[in-house]
C-alpha cells in the first residue's frame, strides 16, 4: 500500500468521525454557545452533508478497503 492511499483512507476516517459527531449533536439536541452566540443546528446539518460527502468521495478515491486490487476484466484473458 502506498502512502497516498494511506493518506486518503486516514482523511476519510477523520471526515467520517466529524460527520458522526455532528449527527450525534443533532440527535442529542446538544446546544453550543460561543460567547453570546448560539450555534444553530443548521450549521451541523451543513457539516453532516459536507463532511459525509468528503468521506464518501475520499473512500472512493482510495479504492477497495479489502487490500485486493481490482478484479481482472473479463475480456483480458491471456
Amino acid at each position: 500500500m502506498n502512502s497516498p492511499i494511506v493518506g486518503l483512507r486516514i482523511s476519510c476516517v477523520i471526515f467520517g468521525l466529524v460527520c458522526l459527531a455532528h449527527l450525534a449533536r443533532v440527535a442529542a439536541r446538544i446546544e453550543i454557545v460561543i460567547g453570546f452566540h448560539r450555534l444553530g443546528y443548521t450549521v451541523s446539518w451543513i457539516c453532516i452533508i459536507l463532511f459525509g460527502g468528503l468521506a464518501i468521495w475520499l473512500s472512493r478515491l482510495a479504492g477497495p478497503w479489502s487490500g485486493q486490487s481490482k478484479a481482472p476484466e473479463a475480456g483480458n484473458r491471456s
